[in-house]
């Protein structure tokens, strides 16, 4: 016969087992099975100028339907209704720095992004409201921020998945496209960029003690490409070049130069630019030198 002692000690083995048994069981039971979404969630980001700009929304796929229309044609988006701008959540967009929305101010935030879609024109609604989804009843005129029209367009191609990218980006601006199916409509972001860039040259630059040569030629070249003072922009651009010259900033100082009209200075600068390529083995500035040496020559 067993001892007691095993008896027991079964008891306490087999109780144990059947506890864990019991707790993978009841945790299988609860766990809930993951399929892919319908809809799935998207995410896009764009620096535009120097402002974050991020769109949140869920991308619905056509699946054969009739997507805009009137209430004949059984669209899944009527015309004349507002729209979430996607599946399920309302599409938000969200701005790191106040910008401009086609002529109207945004100050910087998360906005809820819904559209009425028309057949000749859009309106875009930007909306302190992020949670309203589909619920057209909710909607309170007051926690609307601006309201901007925009043009539908056919596209050639179709677009089975809904979707919002970045498009036609600048320095300072980028237009938000909506297409699906065969539509597109679009609406342009414009953030500023000068008195910020401005504002970092006079505190590093202008009134900035120990400036360093990356400083001065970024300062330089910000002057150059938006037609500021170019007197200015020599004068920094001659300091960032005076203790270790590197070829790409003697090419600043040459089109500095020739943007000046100073197209003997602009040739030397442009043969120093050359020299210093050729020794580092970069055979576009190279290139890049011989061109502004022969548009030199050739305004003279």
């Amino acid at each position: 016969m067993l001892s007691t002692s095993l008896l027991k000690s079964s008891s306490r083995t087999l109780g144990a087992t059947l506890l864990v048994s019991g707790l993978l069981l009841s945790g299988a039971a609860s766990a809930q099975i993951s399929t892919p979404a319908a809809s799935p969630k998207s995410t896009v980001t764009q620096r535009v100028g120097l402002t974050d700009i991020t769109i949140t929304y869920s991308r619905p796929s056509a699946k054969g339907r009739a997507i805009f229309g009137d209430s004949t044609t059984k669209a899944v988006v009527p015309y004349a209704k507002r729209w979430r701008t996607g599946a399920n959540q309302t599409t938000t967009i969200k701005f790191s720095d106040d910008v401009i929305l086609e002529g109207k101010k945004i100050p910087a935030g998360e906005y809820g992004l819904y559209t009425i879609p028309g057949k000749t024109i859009w309106t875009v609604v930007l909306s302190k409201n992020t949670k309203q989804g589909a619920d057209v009843a909710g909607f309170k005129a007051a926690d609307d921020v601006a309201r901007i029209s925009a043009k539908p367009l056919k596209l050639a191609n179709k677009v089975e998945t809904f979707t919002i990218n970045f498009s036609d980006l600048t320095p300072s601006t980028a237009n938000v496209d909506m297409q699906w199916e065969l539509t597109s409509a679009k609406f342009k972001i414009t953030t500023d960029v000068d008195s910020k860039v401005m504002a970092q040259i006079d505190e590093k630059v202008i009134k900035g003690s120990n400036v360093s040569a990356n400083d001065y030629a970024a300062a330089a070249v910000y002057y150059l490409d938006n037609d500021k003072d170019m007197k200015q922009a020599l004068a920094w651009i001659q300091k960032a070049n005076e203790k270790d010259p590197k070829f790409w900033n003697v090419h600043t100082e040459a089109k500095i130069r020739l943007k000046m009209k100073d197209y003997k200075g602009a040739t030397t600068a442009a043969e120093q630019s050359k020299k210093l390529a050729v020794e580092a083995k970069n055979t576009d500035y190279a290139k890049m030198n011989d061109e502004l040496i022969a548009q030199a020559k050739k305004a003279k």
